[in-house]
């Protein structure tokens, strides 16, 4: 019978932890967790702490430590598969049938550890044998302790094609070639892989060898100085993390767990007393990596080096998790002082000073916007645009849409204020009149509105029930005018979309270009502007409703309003080419088509929302 990782996890998804725990061993709530005293060792104080969240149950006093699976095991005293099968039967879930394909997978890569294993334990031999002292050296040179390098099983790999298939002859010379470790050419002849090298064995989550990694001691032209195994059988970089065996107990003690790029990073963290860090291995973090840390922590520290590739890993890393956001699940940023890496700043400043930086990080947010904000000139009009509309692109690729909206709201706001910085306040109109609502009580005089605009403002806000939206959002705005010049792009691209919209659009622009300071409000009697509407369904157009609500939901009702005429757009630019790209134009056809459903299903919740109907009325 073959039990698969994938369906491991869903039978975890489906069994709450603490229930299961709960029939046997007494809980009580401690904060997001329960607590208990330890089942698998007597103890006075409760020392063993169950997390449902993460599905893990751990004691800090015996280290005992499980998932409901490994709980039916250990304390139930039930085999695996009938753990697999009671639980299984719990959650409505079928047990695999058996698979003998997945079983022959299981034997041949069990066979491939015995050789990685055995690979591992020659390599630790060369580095402590006559062949291995200038290896020794180059280490030791490096500050790393006798103690670190036997915890880390490094070893040697000397310069040889041939070494590696003597030393493990009783292998098959094809099993060599399988685990990475040796290199097969076209005319089928075979060399060693790891030649003249400093290794460090790459192991998985439960510490068996899979693969390897060697850094050579002095650079040579042509030759990397880090190369790692291939992907092998055992070995798939994009799904491993270098040290979490050990990272994993450290982590929940600490609460934390560091990101840092290499492995030798790793190393001098752990040295230095900082055992909770991992690292990818010679890519920038997936989305599978990405998923590893979450179930370890809500939020992980990412640590770059202090130079130009550690500003492009941090950007790097933030994209790639910027879809992946969940409530209580982000990451956070550290960026080492200008030109050190983690075995620098320890050698120079001592533990202490990477302590501070890793309990000081920035959060993902921080960090985005100063990576935009400082990834190049900001000295003209058109670059200002340009890093609104990168952080826009960053934005719309949140997949939350609570996220995603809280995103847009701040990084508008940043950008609003660093690209539209207050003005000193003006003179007081003479012709301001006290006790008038309005401009009047502005600490400015602004520039009259053309009557005009007036007009069409006044006509926008009266809309009518087809254009109940947009006269919202315009009537909004005029309320809110301090949040024109913060959805000024989004504006733009709706009026060039909908000729309907433009002139108030238009309007709206000139209303911004009269603000010389962020009062309360524009609402103004017959002789300013047309009074906005008050005591509305939306929340904006309420009087008594809380600044950052306002913002909030005129925000969304800009976003909705804006999107689905720019789907229509992009349906009839991918119709107009339905002749040169057949195929790719239907496929776009029918994204579009299932973005427009949900766009208007959204616009009509919206509605109805704000209506106070049910969400499925009709």
């Amino acid at each position: 019978m073959s039990i698969s990782p994938q369906w491991k996890d869903e039978l975890r998804a489906r069994i709450t932890l603490s229930t299961v725990i709960n029939r046997t061993t007494k809980l009580t709530r401690a904060g997001r967790e329960w607590k208990a005293c330890c089942p698998f060792h007597n103890e006075a104080t409760p020392s063993f702490y169950v997390n449902d969240q993460k599905g893990f149950y751990h004691c800090f006093g015996c280290g005992a430590h499980g998932d409901v699976i490994s709980w039916m095991t250990e304390q139930r005293g039930l085999t695996f598969i009938d753990a697999c099968k009671e639980l299984a039967s719990e959650a409505g879930m079928e047990v695999p049938a058996p698979d003998p394909v997945a079983a022959k997978k299981a034997e041949k890569r069990a066979e491939l550890i015995d050789v990685t294993t055995d690979a591992q334990g020659w390599f630790y031999d060369n580095l402590r044998s006559p062949d291995g002292r200038a290896a020794m050296s180059y280490l030791t040179d490096r500050g790393l302790e006798p103690e670190t390098l036997a915890e880390f099983g490094f070893g040697y790999a000397p310069e040889s094609k041939q070494a590696l298939n003597r030393a493990l002859a009783r292998y098959d010379d094809q099993m060599l070639v399988e685990t990475g470790m040796r290199i097969r050419t076209d005319d089928g002849t075979t060399y060693d892989r790891f030649r003249g090298r400093v290794m460090l064995p790459i192991q998985d989550a439960r510490g068996r060898v899979i693969a390897f990694g060697g850094r050579i001691m002095e650079s040579r032209d042509g030759v990397a100085k880090y190369l790692n195994s291939p992907d092998t059988p055992l070995f798939d970089k994009g799904r491993t993390l270098y040290n979490l065996h050990r990272a994993s107990p450290a982590s929940r003690q600490s609460g934390r767990v560091v990101v840092v790029e290499g492995y030798m990073d790793v190393v001098a963290l752990a040295q230095a007393g900082f055992e909770d860090a991992v690292a990818p291995l010679g890519t920038a973090l997936t989305e599978t990596q990405l998923e590893m840390l979450w179930r370890m922590v809500e939020v992980p520290v990412l640590c770059f080096d202090g130079d130009k590739a550690g500003e492009r890993a941090a950007m790097r890393a933030i994209s790639r998790a910027l879809p992946l956001l969940a409530p209580m699940r982000s990451l956070s940023i550290v960026r080492l002082p200008s030109g050190l890496d983690p075995d620098d700043l320890i050698n120079r400043d001592g533990p202490k000073a990477m302590e501070e930086l890793l309990s000081n990080p920035k959060s993902l947010l921080d960090a985005l916007w100063e990576g935009e904000r400082h990834a190049q000139p900001l000295t003209s009009p058109e670059a200002k645009a340009g890093l609104k509309a990168r952080l826009m692109e960053h934005v719309d690729t949140i997949e939350n849409r609570d996220i995603q909206a809280l995103y847009r709201r701040d990084l508008l706001d940043r950008f609003s204020e660093f690209a539209f910085p207050k003005r000193e306040p003006r003179s007081r109109s003479s012709k301001s009149r006290p006790g008038k609502q309005g401009w009047q009580d502005r600490n400015t005089a602004p520039q009259r509105l053309s009557q005009d605009a007036r007009d069409i403002l006044g006509r926008a806000m009266a809309g009518g029930q087809r254009a109940s939206l947009l006269s919202a959002v315009i009537a909004g705005l005029v309320r809110h005018p301090d949040e024109i010049s913060a959805h000024s792009e989004v504006l733009s691209r709706l009026a060039q979309l909908d000729p309907n919209a433009a002139p108030a659009i238009e309007s709206l622009m000139e209303l911004s270009e009269t603000l010389d300071s962020h009062g309360p409000n524009a609402i103004s009697d017959s002789e300013g502007l047309p009074a906005p509407p008050v005591n509305h369904q939306f929340a904006f157009l309420r009087e008594g409703t809380s600044p950052g609500e306002a913002r909030e939901e005129l925000a969304e009702a800009v976003s909705l309003l804006a999107q689905k005429p720019a789907l229509e757009a992009a349906m009839a630019a991918t119709i107009a080419r339905f002749d040169e790209d057949p195929e790719g134009a239907l496929a776009e056809q029918v994204r579009l088509r299932e973005q427009l459903t949900t766009v208007e299903e959204r616009l009509k919740a919206f509605g109805r929302k704000k209506a106070g109907a049910p969400a499925n009325a009709s």
